[in-house]
């Protein structure tokens, strides 16, 4: 069984529910899930997850969360060469280029991004499918 790590930051609560879609997908994958907000994480103990999910939305202008997880990811990118991942997030305005960037910082240092998907604000119903289907692929 494949143990799945989905860390996450979110201040109104819309990265925080894709979060959980994504850890309910990995569950109904059968795999294992520890469900951790970004302040709780140690990145030195990403080698004890065969996949990790990070989540983030898009801040001020388009960039990750920078008091918190901003940090912990640099923190990690040391450990994610060769690891698959998934990105996610919620956003307000703009493109989505905080995502893009994400996803090429991450390619960067050698980590294999299997997903990242990004909803406007608060996801409903199919949004949060989708989140489900991004766990379901990182497990996979």
């Amino acid at each position: 069984m494949a143990k799945i790590a989905v860390v996450y930051w979110s201040e109104t609560g819309n990265t925080e529910q894709m979060a959980e879609g994504v850890a309910e997908g990995i569950r109904s994958a059968g795999s294992e899930v520890a469900l951790v907000p970004a302040a709780d994480f140690d990145p030195a103990t990403c080698g004890n997850y065969d996949a990790i999910a990070f989540g983030c939305p898009a801040m001020g202008t388009e960039v990750l969360e920078e008091d918190v997880f901003e940090p912990m990811y640099e923190r990690a990118e040391p450990y994610l060469s060769g690891k698959k991942i998934a990105l996610f997030g919620s956003y307000d305005w703009g493109d989505g280029g905080w995502m893009r960037e994400w996803v090429d910082r991450a390619e960067g240092v050698g980590a294999n991004v299997v997903s990242n998907l990004i909803v406007n604000l608060t996801p409903g119903e199919a949004e949060l499918n989708e989140c489900r289907e991004v766990g379901k692929k990182l497990a996979g």
